[in-house]
């Protein structure tokens, strides 16, 4: 008897799914269990494994193709078995909805009456680079399928990203003869960036299709920014108590070494198992606070910004939120996390202050009910017991949904964690 093969959900989100890459061929013998296909997620690379024994017998939606949840996609069967009904019971692969970006460039007229050509795209030879990290070519999945479109091997491309990740930026340039270095310039020439952008674009202007994680941070940015009436608290902590402790932690040895933002993290947990009301989600017609505290921590990736979490941040030990927010992070900016390790939050910190921004406002995620926002530590004059010092100062900026949280209990919960910021020592146990 055949065996459909459905576009799953593989996250507690998702609600379509872009096929990636098939890795069994039409014809080939499957067994229950073995890896059809990779699908990209709203959050993440899955893998769609098979639900039955016997022949993939019909591909449904091609490469690069997104298809709603519960959707045909595929159909198992013995070799002789007739499928045309359930073939086409599914529509066929007009099903699915083609998400390959279009490079669209379009005529723009410099005067009113005399258009401007579009220059034609030529074909540029790309210096042939060996692959990092033992022959395997490491790529972030918009880049794969922008080099499918171009034609571009990937075994051709030197990668400017993350230990030497292929990302967006290397396919533009290979595609038009720029090699780019590891912060993204040039690799030879005229390293100014707007000579860059000249060399980089054709025509006037891309279309680029929205990958899976893009469009989830839209429509749940925009359920958030709208509907939820959100103030705003700021404050800046003093980190010199917390600098000399990680100095010290650091000379007993490299297993007991954390940054600022691990502090951070540790910091707020521990103050949120103190302010159950901040550590709460909106239900609409009730409030629900939590008694754990899972700390989102949000990680900007190539194709969007994802939160992973840690669970019961509050009972672990400084060295194990910091070695676990380290797996995290890299797993996150592989697309490796698996759905349990980025749902479930009940409140996010977000961290920009190693970019330099000195203080910003995050957007909520709902149904949380607040979120702070990291800025960079910064070197300046503060007056101590009257006294001019330079000190290492800290500013943070707190998200509330006024709805469950009201200003006061904001402010107290922003105390606590001045407290512990300020006194390391409270979190070292």
């Amino acid at each position: 008897m055949a065996t459909k093969v459905f576009m799953e959900a593989l996250s507690p989100t998702m609600e379509e799914g872009r096929l990636a890459k098939w890795l069994k061929n039409e014809g080939d013998v499957v067994k229950s269990g073995d890896v059809l296909a990779e699908v990209e997620t709203d959050k993440a690379i899955m893998e769609l494994v098979a639900r039955g024994d016997g022949i993939l017998r019909k591909r449904l939606i091609p490469e690069g193709a997104t298809a709603p949840v519960s959707s045909l996609i595929g159909v198992i069967a013995a070799k002789d078995e007739d499928i045309a009904a359930l073939v086409a019971s599914a529509g066929a692969p007009a099903a699915a909805t083609a998400t390959a970006p279009a490079a669209v460039p379009a005529p723009a007229p410099s005067q009113p009456a005399a258009p401007r050509p579009v220059p034609a795209r030529s074909t540029v030879a790309v210096p042939s680079t060996a692959p990092a990290n033992g022959g395997r070519t490491i790529s972030s999945p918009l880049a794969r399928r922008m080099a499918g479109e171009k034609g571009l091997n990937l075994a051709t491309v030197a990668g400017s990203g993350p230990g030497g990740r292929i990302i967006k930026r290397d396919i533009e340039g290979a595609a038009h003869g720029v090699q780019l270095t590891a912060h993204g310039v040039p690799a030879t020439g005229d390293r100014h960036p707007s000579t860059v952008s000249r060399q980089l674009a054709v025509g006037d202007y891309q279309d680029i299709a929205l990958t899976q994680i893009r469009k989830t941070i839209a429509r749940r940015l925009a359920e958030s920014i709208g509907p939820i009436p959100t103030f705003y608290l700021t404050a800046e902590f003093d980190l010199e108590r917390a600098a000399e402790m990680r100095a010290a932690m650091a000379a007993m040895g490299d297993e007991y070494k954390v940054s600022f933002n691990d502090i951070i993290l540790k910091a707020t947990a521990t103050a949120l198992a103190q302010h159950p009301e901040v550590n709460a989600h909106w239900l609409g017609d009730h409030v629900r606070y939590w008694n754990r505290v899972h700390l989102g921590m949000a990680v900007a990736t190539d194709d969007g910004l994802i939160v992973p979490v840690i669970f019961d941040a509050d009972q672990k030990r400084l060295s194990d939120i910091s070695a676990e927010s380290k797996v995290l992070a890299k797993k996150a900016r592989e697309r490796k996390l698996k759905p349990e390790e980025f749902t479930g939050s009940t409140f996010s910190v977000s961290n920009l202050g190693m970019m330099q921004i000195d203080q910003f406002t995050a957007i909520i995620n709902p149904p949380e009910v607040g979120i702070l926002a990291i800025g960079a530590i910064e070197e300046k004059p503060f007056v101590v017991e009257g006294e001019v010092q330079i000190r290492k100062r800290l500013r943070v900026t707190m998200s509330c949904d006024h709805r469950a949280v009201d200003g006061a209990v904001g402010a107290k919960f922003l105390q606590t964690l001045r407290r512990m910021i300020e006194n390391p020592l409270m979190l070292v146990y």
